[in-house]
């Protein structure tokens, strides 16, 4: 086959499309044409995911994005975002599917026997963008931070999902009736023995996030596949999920539960402020802050009450200043409250100083590591019984920080 690099890759490709045939059987979706693979070297996945990171982001978009992980906390101020992604990337990787050049890549290094589950999952990609176009996919998501988010879990999801379906017809089972081996598939990839250094000992924030379009993803794709069976396979792409929490519960995908976008704080900064990135954090993200600075079971607790959220920095790039404007809306009061109170005790975890000018249960203000800052809770508007999802509230969490 053109482009094959190595003498192997023939029987590859062989069995590739061998096992993409049994794929479409799973999932519906056809193979339209053969999938080119070749093998790949390690070094040669960090050039390629070196590129990619490149190509997909400007280097001040990669900046905006490292400044407001620093400034939530999920990242320690000394941290490269770029550099580790990609040596975290690498370091997991035995297989991908490149949708720009249509090719499946396996790693010299993978054995023999898990050769088939790796082939499986890349060639679930091929399937998928063969039908939709994987990268026009992922483009249309990046309008909300969020949503890319929940895009790339349908992605991940779908193909650990369909991989798990392959390998449990082997042994003669289904997913469709094995709850339980829904359970474990989905887990697999949480464990890493030591085998991943990298990833152990990456902060919090890029372990969870990582494994998330797998583990959670799956557990989605699984859900719609019970209700909707084949034809849940497409519909995901159809119509896509619009936020991490929409990943996490299902049931609010089905009903169409879609994030709030709560006004931000106005600080009435000086007009030498510019705004340098906005967006959204969702369920998903909430989870890590809530787990990092309070406790995993708390973070359980109150990130499903999430409701929707925005942010924004703005920088005075000639002094050298960003300010953090962040607000968040909760689903009910008391979820708002325990919210506020997770926050406040996580400044003085986050920071090395803190100095609190003056505070009450709605209310905090005084210095810390980022200058000046300003954390309030608001009350409910009286709508007590809300539209079709049935909401209460809103109750929102403002936060203002930076040295202003």
């Amino acid at each position: 086959m053109a482009g094959q690099s190595d003498p192997r890759a023939k029987e590859l490709c062989g069995e590739a499309n061998r096992i993409a045939e049994d794929l479409t059987k799973i999932s519906g979706m056809p193979l339209r044409h053969a999938v080119p693979c070749d093998f790949i070297t390690k070094e040669k996945i960090n050039e390629f995911l070196s590129k990619r990171v490149k190509e997909a982001a400007k280097p001040e978009e990669i900046r905006a994005e490292e400044l407001t992980l620093k400034k939530f906390g999920l990242v320690p101020q000394d941290f490269d975002l770029a550099k580790n992604t990609v040596d975290l990337l690498t370091e997991q990787a035995a297989a991908f599917y490149d949708y720009d050049k249509k090719k499946l890549f396996i790693t010299e290094s993978t054995p023999t026997e898990t050769q088939d589950p790796v082939l499986a999952h890349e060639l679930s990609h091929a399937l998928a963008d063969q039908s939709f176009n994987l990268a026009k996919f992922i483009r249309k998501g990046r309008k909300s931070d969020d949503g890319a988010a929940a895009r790339l879990a349908v992605m991940e999801g779908q193909a650990t999902w369909m991989m798990s379906e392959y390998l449990a017809r082997k042994n003669g089972q289904s997913l469709k009736d094995s709850p339980g081996l829904v359970a474990m598939m989905s887990g697999i990839s949480e464990t890493s023995s030591g085998q991943y250094p990298v990833f152990e000992n990456a902060p919090l924030y890029l372990r969870l996030t990582l494994v998330f379009p797998y583990t959670k993803g799956m557990l989605f794709q699984n859900a719609v596949f019970q209700r909707d069976g084949q034809y849940g396979f497409t519909e995901v792409f159809r119509h896509p999920p619009v936020s991490t929490q929409q990943i996490i519960h299902p049931e609010k995908y089905f009903s169409n539960v879609k994030p709030t976008e709560p006004d931000l704080p106005d600080p009435h900064l000086p007009h030498s402020y510019k705004s340098l990135v906005g967006g959204s954090l969702g369920e998903l993200e909430h989870g890590v802050l809530l787990e990092q600075y309070a406790s995993k079971q708390r973070a359980s607790e109150i990130a499903p009450h999430w409701r929707g959220s925005t942010f924004e920095l703005r920088e005075n790039r000639s002094a050298g200043y960003v300010v953090l404007l962040y607000a968040v809306e909760w689903d009910t009061e008391e979820s708002a409250q325990q919210y506020f109170t997770a926050y406040r005790e996580g400044l003085g975890k986050k920071w090395k100083k803190l100095a609190v000018a003056s505070e009450t249960p709605d209310s905090v203000t005084g210095t810390g590591d980022d200058g000046s800052f300003t954390l309030r809770r608001s009350g409910g508007n009286g709508d007590q019984h809300g539209r079709a999802a049935a909401w209460i509230g809103p109750y929102a969490t403002l936060v203002t920080y930076g040295e202003a």
